[in-house]
Order: C-alpha cells, then sequence, then structure tokens
C-alpha cells in the first residue's frame, strides 16, 4: 500500500515537471529564464528567486523483501493450545511463518488510518472494566507503515482485552 502510494506521488510530480521549462528551452520572458547551473539539491533558481525543481530523484525500491518496510515479529505465550510461538510476518508482498499471513495482512491494513496507530497501548487514565480475559500475552516488534513498533499486549482487563481482539487474526482469538 506505502509502495503504491511512493509511485503515484511519483507518477504525478513526473507529469507536473513535464510542464516545467529547462535552460534549454526558450523562455517566452528572458528574465524568468532557468539558469544552466543547479545546485547539488537539483534546484535553479529564476530571476525573481523561484526554485525550480531540475530532475526528479526517485527512492529506489527496497533492496530485497526483507528490507521492505512491512515486516513484523510476533511472540505469543500462555494463548494455549498451539498458538505460542514467536511468528514473522511481512505484507506487501505477503510472507513470513505467521499462521494466517493474508488475514493478518488483511487487519493490519484495515486498522491502519491517518492518526491512529493499531499499536497504541490504552491511554493513562482509560476507565477499564475489571474483566480477566486469561493469561495469554504478546509483543509485537518490527516496521509497520513505515514507522518501528514495539507493542506489548495483555488480556488483563477490558481495556486491553478489546486492544488484543481488534488486531485478530494478527494475535490469536483466545477463549477463556
Amino acid at each position: 500500500m506505502l509502495h503504491r502510494l511512493v509511485l503515484t506521488a511519483a507518477a504525478s510530480a513526473t507529469a507536473a515537471l513535464s510542464a516545467v521549462p529547462t535552460a534549454s528551452a526558450a523562455p517566452a520572458d528572458p528574465a524568468s529564464a532557468v539558469p544552466a547551473s543547479a545546485s547539488a539539491t537539483g534546484l535553479a533558481t529564476t530571476a525573481y528567486g523561484e526554485s525550480v525543481l531540475r530532475s526528479l530523484t526517485r527512492m529506489p525500491p527496497p533492496a530485497s523483501v526483507e528490507d521492505s518496510g512491512d515486516r513484523l515479529t510476533v511472540t505469543i505465550h500462555d494463548a494455549g493450545g498451539d498458538a505460542d510461538g514467536t511468528y514473522e510476518l511481512r505484507c506487501h508482498p505477503g510472507g513470513g511463518s505467521h499462521p494466517d499471513v493474508s488475514g493478518a495482512c488483511q487487519k493490519l491494513d484495515r486498522s491502519t488510518t491517518w492518526g491512529k496507530d493499531p499499536f497504541a497501548p490504552v491511554p493513562p487514565g482509560t476507565m477499564c472494566t475489571m474483566l480477566y480475559g486469561g493469561p495469554a500475552t504478546a509483543h509485537v516488534t518490527g516496521t509497520w507503515a513505515g514507522r518501528p513498533v514495539d507493542a506489548k499486549f495483555d488480556r488483563a482487563d477490558g481495556c486491553e482485552i478489546a486492544r488484543w481482539d481488534a488486531l485478530v487474526p494478527l494475535l490469536p482469538e483466545t477463549h477463556v
């Protein structure tokens, strides 16, 4: 998803820049000519002090799937059954040892919106029901949507249960 966003932005910028005059083009107004020399940043300055982008530098693709920005390690303890263990999850493209790569990636994609962190802890001072959801714990580390992740989960009260359940199937469904 992030890769598509970058490609769309690059294509839009390329289209916009195709209309920008360069030093070799004959300007309609000689006072607005772009000088032949450009700075190291790729910007040239017009007679009016305006900056004009002379070339588009594209971000290189990741060297390999392992360098992708969507890579998580999920460690589960005391969830019962065969859910305990450490799993790798890669999305865009999907891969890894997680038992439900497709479902986990889809859940994270739906949970990732502007201004909302799907891994955020329960805010301090939040009133939570005094429910106990069992001894299960999880630790999620890695990178998601270009941001580092280091989140711990448990089922100690109603808020933590809801936080856990919001990320099923990334985290295993538990039945207590």
